[in-house]
């Protein structure tokens, strides 16, 4: 069986997914029609009787001869469905022995109807048949960390068009966490530019998407800076990425309660303030803390307990205000706390 024969996509982004489900497929397909050569199933096609799912179905695809074609690409989509070793047994045997002219694409992503939370893993049997077969593996989720910047500023570069300084800044601060938006960005403007053109930052308005969401520490390192409107601006970017307002309370109340651990144990350096905090790896988070510390002192870091007390009490019913208005008030105080 050739590594062309059977690919797997995994991710859980559904823009990427089928960014390179497209790539894919029209790869292997080639000069074939793909109105004979190519078919698709997804989760709907697996539902038997009793709401249940089934992967026969797609076995059965899989082992269907082409018709006025040389080879059928069969692509089975939502097979994160399938997480245990029986449910995926019949397509484990069809792999034993597969047919020849079959271009089999398997997508490992979440089903969505009903929804699935979270992805789940693979069996090991059907991991170890496909690496018997030898196949491709393409996993398109973003990186974490710093390498998450790099694979945004990388399809940056590979754009048809070409982006200045200016129109690289605003798009990555345009899209925050949400990178995989860029997909579209790109589409769009590679639609209205010819190939080399040049784009800077005073061309994007009109394709520029709404914000999107940023990490929480973006949120604490703005409070710390005192820095009110941007503060306000990350808190209105998480909220607006549907973060619940008692998971940004239990973030500022982590960064808080580490503050007030610090000042109760007099740690005055990173590497005491890390040990202190348990904190392992890289000393920078305990030296940003330990930096706010110093500048707030023990009065303001009580205060800004208190002021996260009544906060907390706010959003679970002691004041009718909306959600958003008592965290954009706790938000400012903090701030300006911080000053």
């Amino acid at each position: 069986m050739s590594a062309a024969a059977v690919t797997v996509i995994s991710g859980d982004d559904d823009v990427l997914i089928a960014e390179a489900l497209r790539a894919r497929v029209k790869e292997l397909l080639g000069d074939a029609d793909p109105t004979l050569a190519n078919e698709e199933l997804t989760e709907a096609d697996y539902k038997v009787d009793g709401g249940t799912f089934e992967i026969a179905r797609l076995v059965d695809a899989a082992q269907t001869p082409p018709f006025l074609t040389d080879i059928r690409v069969v692509t089975g989509r939502h097979l994160a469905r399938f997480t245990k070793a029986d449910q995926v047994a019949p397509l484990v045997a069809y792999l034993e022995a597969p047919l020849g002219s079959t271009r089999l694409v398997l997508v490992w992503e979440k089903g969505v109807n009903p929804k699935q939370d979270r992805l789940g893993a693979m069996p090991k049997s059907l991991k170890a048949a496909l690496e018997a077969v030898g196949g491709v593996v393409i996993d398109t989720a973003v990186p974490r960390g710093k390498a998450a910047s790099g694979w945004l500023e990388k399809r940056l570069k590979e754009s048809t068009v070409s982006l200045d300084r200016s129109a690289v800044s605003v798009i990555v601060e345009t899209l925050g966490e949400d990178r995989s938006k860029v997909v579209g960005l790109l589409t769009t403007l590679e639609s209205a530019f010819e190939a080399g053109t040049s784009v800077s930052a005073d061309d994007l308005g009109p394709f520029l998407i709404e914000k999107g969401a940023v990490p929480p520490w973006e949120l604490s390192d703005a409070i710390a800076e005192g820095n009110i409107p941007k503060a306000l601006d990350k808190l209105h970017r998480m909220l607006g990425a549907d973060r619940h307002p008692l998971q940004l309370m239990a973030t500022l109340h982590g960064t808080y309660g580490k503050l007030l651990r610090l000042d109760g144990a007099g740690a005055h350096d990173e590497k005491t303030a890390a040990k202190l905090l348990g904190m392992k790896g890289s000393t920078f988070p305990a030296k940003k803390l330990v930096k706010q510390l110093r500048s707030m002192g023990s009065d303001r870091v009580a205060t800004s307990i208190e002021l996260l007390a009544d906060a907390d009490l706010a959003l679970r019913g002691a004041v009718a205000w909306p959600d958003d208005l008592i965290m954009e008030v706790l938000v400012a105080r903090l701030a300006r706390l911080a000053r």
